[in-house]
């Protein structure tokens, strides 16, 4: 019997008993209102919120907020008029100096102010991350909860990449020196259509 082999017998030689699985609670949270515990939330954490009827005014607050903005790439067509287009398949190099990047998510996280997305609504995984400021688009009955629904919800789900995004980039040191954007975006404004 080589080394390997003893080892791995005495291993299997001295596991513990197996015991039943603790029953675990649900861990629906009691929140009256999930838009408003979203709202909450997202600007407790530095992120911006509006909720809106269309995408006109979506475009109207847009237009206010990134005056100044000279890049704005969106991955959704309906807003074309006010920004450039990006489509699966575009040289993602050409993301290097986008300001305000658009995009849509599957759904959002009450407790966290997060959303979720995927390389699927995303085009380009890099997109929301390599923007200056980044705008996030919800329907208002997507909002689930908790993370505990969220993750209802994406099991089972076949994805390339996926991610939960809560609020602007920030990170602080001992100093008690926050910065904004060290490994994302400066800002982050989701807008809730109604």
């Amino acid at each position: 019997m080589s080394s390997r082999e003893k080892i791995l017998s005495g291993i299997k030689a001295n596991q513990p008993s197996l015991i039943a699985l603790p029953d675990v609670e649900n861990f629906v949270q009691p929140f009256a209102d999930v838009v408003e515990k979203f709202k909450t939330v997202l600007k407790a954490i530095g992120g911006n919120v509006h909720a809106v009827q269309n995408v006109a005014a979506i475009i109207e607050v847009l237009k206010a907020q990134f005056a100044d903005a000279s890049r704005i790439i969106s991955v959704l067509p309906e807003l074309n008029d006010y920004a450039t287009l990006y489509q699966q398949g575009d040289d993602p190099h050409l993301l290097n100096d986008v300001d305000v990047a658009i995009i849509k998510a599957h759904f959002g996280v009450a407790e966290n102010g997060a959303v979720w997305v995927t390389e699927a609504i995303l085009q380009e995984r890099v997109l929301p991350f390599i923007c200056q400021h980044l705008v996030a688009i919800i329907d208002k009955n997507t909002i689930v909860p908790t993370m505990h629904q969220a993750y209802e919800q994406i099991a089972g789900t076949s994805y390339g990449f996926g991610t939960f995004i809560a609020g602007p980039s920030k990170t602080a040191d001992i100093e008690q020196s926050l910065v904004l954007g060290a490994h994302g975006p400066k800002t982050m404004t989701v807008f809730i259509l109604a």
